[in-house]
């Protein structure tokens, strides 16, 4: 263990071109200060991105009242595409931080968040065609992209002890983004009834200009945080990469398809109870569990935390079915809550143990004869490399969430069909989590000893 405590030599005014987090002086001399600051400025520009990835989601509740005759399936595409666009955008959003540098991209993202702002406020005032409002939806999804593009900077700041929490904490700062905006937009179009509708689109527009000049000024890009083309071939080829990515459907596509789909939903089913008013409760909770998760998962590893949640996941969906055949709004939101805070847990177990799993296999290739630190540090790029494929993947569950939903309710006026769709697969995903990554011979055979504790 080295005890350097040198500030990292920077190569122009923004890149740092030396960082080791994993030396102990490194880090408690400047690397925490930097790392934090990066942190908090991340945060608040993914949780702007979230926003407006969420923000039809609201806007739609409020579009027939405006004279737009749109069908209840059409408002729930409306809610739904730009989830597809956000998890289409998320891989070329991943390579773009070794590419452009974390700062530097991060000031780029932040100002294509200005393009749903706008769009938005054209298709509302216009009186536009549903295609054009199709189309303006889908640039919300610009929005998702910044997820993947953001955890996988701030994955590159942290030690692999702390990396658990900071990517929940950044996580769950960024899935707020999802919950606030379906409390303050509503009161935000009720409140300017000169403007409208048109008023969702103009309130962020100043928040994102200054998100974009703090990344400018408190930002850096490391010159080491590379996630070069090997390692992503590498990462694609990992078969761990693809089971992450499952398990990941079943959490955050959970969490992002209900958090577009419940105020519409409860809009459907529960139409006395206004409901909507606090739709915004669940992703609230849902942000707020996933750094929970992290944690949780630096305590007692990833796996275990993900295998139960799994059960609970499924338990509070049968609930949610309970309460809507029941009538009883008190039991599907609460069921509804307690799916988002486990959706949130899982979001936070799900990715702290995908660096886990890829030191671990370093540490197994160790052992077989390569070279120590080139064997984590090539599973820290592959780690990097798959975290963005993860979120993608990820992220397009939310879109398919959303639509099975909508499916079920065209076909049958309930949700009750899509639910059970729901059940079985987390069914599947504990299935999946235990024979993975519980199961004592993969323990024995597939990873040391000293990793199994931290996956």
């Amino acid at each position: 263990m080295t005890t350097t405590t040198e500030a990292p030599a920077r190569g122009g005014r923004t890149w740092i071109q030396q960082w080791d987090p994993e030396d102990e002086g490194f880090w408690a001399a400047t690397g925490r200060r930097i790392a934090n600051r990066n942190l908090i400025f991340s945060i608040f520009s993914e949780h702007l991105g979230f926003s407006l990835w969420g923000i039809w989601s609201v806007v739609v509740l409020s579009l027939p009242a405006a004279g737009f005759k749109f069908s209840v399936d059409q408002l729930f595409w409306l809610t739904a595409l730009p989830n597809l666009i956000g998890a289409t955008l998320r891989l070329p959003y991943t390579f773009a931080v070794p590419r452009f540098g974390g700062r530097n991209w991060s000031i780029i993202s932040a100002l294509l968040l200005l393009v749903p702002c706008a769009m938005l406020t054209v298709a509302v005032t216009s009186h536009a065609s549903f295609g054009f409002f199709l189309f303006a939806a889908a640039t919300a999804g610009l929005g998702g992209g910044n997820f993947a593009s953001s955890m996988t900077n701030i994955s590159f700041f942290y030690p692999e002890s702390r990396k658990g929490f900071a990517l929940g904490l950044n996580a769950a700062g960024g899935n707020l983004g999802a919950a606030l905006v379906q409390l303050i937009i509503p009161l935000i179009i009720a409140a300017t009834t000169g403007i409208g509708l048109a008023a969702a689109g103009l309130f962020y527009m100043p928040f994102v200009i200054a998100a974009a000049v703090c990344s400018a000024l408190f930002m850096d890009n490391l010159a080491t945080a590379k996630s070069d083309f090997p390692a992503q071939i590498s990462a694609v080829k990992r078969s761990q990469t693809w089971v992450m990515s499952f398990l990941y459907i079943g959490t955050f596509g959970s969490f992002i398809g209900f958090s577009a789909a419940l105020p519409l939903l409860i809009k459907t089913q529960f139409p006395t109870v206004h409901g909507t008013y606090f739709a915004w409760l669940g992703a609230l909770v849902g942000s707020l569990s996933r750094p929970v998760g992290g944690w949780l998962s630096d305590k007692i590893g990833g796996s275990r935390v993900t295998l139960w949640n799994f059960v609970l996941m499924g338990v509070a969906a049968v609930f949610v079915v309970v309460g809507e055949r029941s009538g009883s709004f008190g039991l599907f939101f609460g069921a509804f809550l307690l799916l988002f805070v486990t959706a949130g847990l899982g979001n936070g177990s799900t990715y702290r143990m995908i660096p886990a799993i890829f030191v671990a296999q370093a540490k197994r290739e160790t052992a077989e004869g390569a070279d120590a630190s080139e064997a984590v540090r090539k599973g820290k790029r592959e780690a990097a490399a798959a975290i963005g494929i993860v979120s993608a993947i990820g992220a397009f569950g939310g879109f398919f969430v959303t639509r099975i939903i909508a499916s079920s309710v065209a076909a049958t006026k309930v949700a009750d069909n899509a639910f059970y769709g729901f059940i079985v697969f987390y069914v599947l995903c504990f299935a999946v989590t235990w024979w993975f990554y519980q199961r004592r011979s993969f323990a024995v055979a597939k990873l040391p000893s000293l990793a199994v504790a931290n996956v």
